[in-house]
């Protein structure tokens, strides 16, 4: 009941500096506070004051804010868990299931890419420069 009070004043007081605005002939001004002094009593209207106030004074809302809060949290704490273990989870099959991905990732297979035994010459990657300069005449 306070708070619904609290708002129908602060838009009549708005409405009020609206019309002073408007009287010294600010009709844009006059206007635009206007708006703004219709928005808390429209809340009041709506019924929105009287949720927010219910949940701001309900020790049960807190609750359910910190149950959230708590479910969030395990969330990505075990999220942040995963990423760093690799994708590796704890179920199926355990450490028979760890022991295959690493003999899988030592041992090289046929469609691995292999990396060239010999780097190229440093010659090459200027020659391509000095085709283009030659090309340009410098």
């Amino acid at each position: 009941m306070l708070a619904e009070t609290i708002c129908s004043a602060a838009a009549a007081a708005g409405l009020g500096i609206a019309a002073v605005a408007a009287y010294r002939k600010r009709y844009l001004s006059a206007a635009r506070i206007a708006a703004y002094a219709l928005v808390p009593l429209g809340l009041v209207m709506t019924g929105a004051v009287e949720w927010i106030a219910d949940t701001a004074f309900s020790p049960v809302a807190w609750a359910g804010f910190g149950v959230l809060g708590g479910a969030w949290l395990l969330l990505s704490s075990t999220r942040a868990i995963e990423r760093r273990r690799g994708g590796r989870t704890d179920g199926g099959g355990g450490a028979e299931a760890v022991g295959r991905a690493e003999r899988a990732a030592v041992a090289p297979t046929a469609s691995a890419p292999r990396a060239a035994a010999t780097p190229k010459p440093a010659a090459d990657d200027f020659s391509d420069i000095e085709a283009i300069l030659k090309k340009h005449g410098i």
